[in-house]
């Protein structure tokens, strides 16, 4: 896959698993990185289940983004929740 379709699946993995966490984003670059970061982890933990991962610019590389996304964006909070406080 591109670069541009990386980045594209990023944002909209970015942008729905930060729907998902907590109702409002994280701005639109940090959604994307988020994104991006979480389809790679995505994609690691449907491997290490023995499912493929991300396979390119479709639905199923989407849903796996976002569960990625959403994990990343879980572990995001946690800790800078514990920096804040």
């Amino acid at each position: 896959m591109s670069v541009i379709g990386w980045i594209v699946l990023g944002l909209i993995a970015g942008f729905l698993g930060s729907k998902i966490v907590n109702s409002s984003g994280q701005g639109m670059l940090m959604d994307m990185v988020l994104g991006i970061v979480g389809a790679i982890v995505g994609g690691l933990i449907f491997n290490l289940f023995g499912t493929a991962g991300v396979t390119g610019f479709n639905i199923w590389s989407l849903i796996v983004a976002v569960i990625g996304a959403v994990v990343v964006l879980w572990l995001y909070h946690a800790l800078a929740g514990r920096r804040g406080a």
